[in-house]
């Protein structure tokens, strides 16, 4: 919490015009990886984007902490999908 801040920028292509769910990311030329929308609240207060391999995931919100109802209904529907919640590590929020 101390350290400097990181930041990474990329530039997304929607590659299923149907949902918007699907997209490739970019992070540096000429790389571009899959992204998708799993899960996304109707008020886009918080989003979950994975891959289609399942090695990678984030949950994303719009505040520092999801209600624990919330974050854990979450989680009970991504391991439904596959998803390893092992893996899963929180960002300590200031």
């Amino acid at each position: 919490l101390d350290g400097p801040q990181k930041t990474s920028t990329g530039k997304a292509e929607v590659v299923d015009k149907t949902t918007n769910a699907k997209l490739k990311v970019c992070f540096f030329w000429p790389f571009k990886g899959d992204y998708w929308i799993i899960e996304l609240d109707p008020d886009y207060r918080w989003a979950v984007v994975g891959v289609p391999s399942r090695k990678y995931l984030w949950v994303l919100s719009r505040t520092p902490a999801l209600e624990e109802t919330v974050y854990n209904g979450i989680l009970s529907r991504i391991a439904e999908q596959g998803y390893d919640l092992s893996r899963l590590n929180l960002t300590p929020q200031p």
